[in-house]
C-alpha cells in the first residue's frame, strides 16, 4: 500500500441478522480486521427500492428467518465500539419504531448515524436537527443527475459522509459513468468525505475510487452471504478476503 497517499475508506454493507445475529457480529468484526472502516448494517425491508436483486433476496430471506429490529440493536451493542456503525434502512422501519426513540437508542448503543435512501433531503430537515442534538449523522445522497444548485444545497448540510450514487438505478449493477463533474461540484462546496457506492466490487473498486475518499460495497459481500454451498466460516473468510482486496486496490 502506498503510504504517501491519504488512506481511502471502505464502507462495508451487510444485511443485519442474516442468517443470524451471532454471524453478523462475527462478520462485522472480521470485516474490521480485513480493513473495513465503516459498517453499514442493513435493516431488512420488504420493498427495498434502491437495492438490486442480490440485496433484495437477502432482505426477503432475512424477513423469512424472522428478522426484527431487536436484532440490529443486539449486533450494534457488540460491534459499534470496534467499528463506526451506521444503520441503513427505509424510512418506514425507523418511523414504525418512533424516530425519537430509535435515535435515543442508537446514541446509547454507540451508532454513528443513519442512511435512509427513501428520505428526500427536502423532507429530512426536522429529523436532521433532532439527530444533530444527539451527535448522530444523517448521510446525504448525491446522484449524477443532480444539478449544481441541488448538489450545493444537499452537501452544505452533509455530515458523516456523502453517499455518491455511481449511476441512476439500483445497487449491484456494474455500470460505468463519468463522475468527474459531480465530484468537482461536491468538493467545491463541502469538506465532508465523499464515498461512492453502487456497482463497487473487486474489479471496479480502484477505478470507482478515483477522485473520492472511499467506496461503499454491498452486493459483492451479500452475494457471498447468499451462497448456500459455503459454511458460515467460509462465508466470513471469503467476504473478509474480498474486503481486504478492495481496501488494498483503492489505496494502491
Amino acid at each position: 500500500m502506498n503510504n504517501n497517499k491519504i488512506d481511502k475508506k471502505l464502507v462495508a454493507y451487510i444485511t443485519a441478522g442474516f442468517p443470524d445475529v451471532d454471524f453478523s457480529v462475527d462478520l462485522a468484526l472480521s470485516l474490521k480486521e480485513a480493513g473495513a472502516d465503516i459498517l453499514e448494517l442493513g435493516i431488512a425491508f420488504s420493498d427495498p427500492v434502491a437495492d438490486g436483486p442480490i440485496i433484495e433476496e437477502a432482505n426477503l430471506k432475512s424477513l423469512q428467518n424472522g428478522f426484527k429490529m431487536q436484532d440490529i440493536f443486539e449486533i450494534s451493542k457488540k460491534v459499534s465500539c470496534s467499528i463506526d456503525t451506521y444503520w441503513m434502512g427505509y424510512f418506514n422501519s425507523f418511523y414504525h419504531k418512533g424516530i425519537e426513540d430509535i435515535s435515543q437508542l442508537a446514541k446509547k448503543l454507540g451508532v454513528k448515524g443513519f442512511i435512509i435512501p427513501d428520505l428526500p433531503h427536502e423532507e429530512s430537515v426536522p429529523y436532521r436537527s433532532m439527530f444533530k442534538k444527539l451527535d448522530l449523522n444523517l448521510v446525504n445522497f448525491v446522484a449524477p443527475t443532480d444539478d449544481e444548485a441541488r448538489v450545493k444545497e444537499v452537501v452544505k448540510q452533509s455530515d458523516g459522509f456523502i453517499y455518491l450514487v455511481a449511476y441512476t438505478g439500483i445497487t449491484g449493477q456494474g455500470v460505468d459513468e463519468d463522475l468527474t463533474k459531480i465530484i468537482q461540484d461536491i468538493k467545491q462546496d463541502s469538506q465532508t468525505p465523499v464515498y461512492v457506492g453502487f456497482g463497487v466490487n473487486e474489479k471496479t473498486a480502484k477505478e470507482k475510487s478515483k477522485g473520492v475518499d472511499g467506496v461503499i460495497v454491498g452486493s459483492a459481500f451479500v452475494k457471498v452471504l447468499l451462497d448456500d454451498s459455503l459454511s458460515k466460516i467460509q462465508k466470513i473468510t471469503k467476504i473478509s478476503q474480498i474486503a481486504s482486496n478492495i481496501k488494498e486496490a483503492i489505496n494502491s
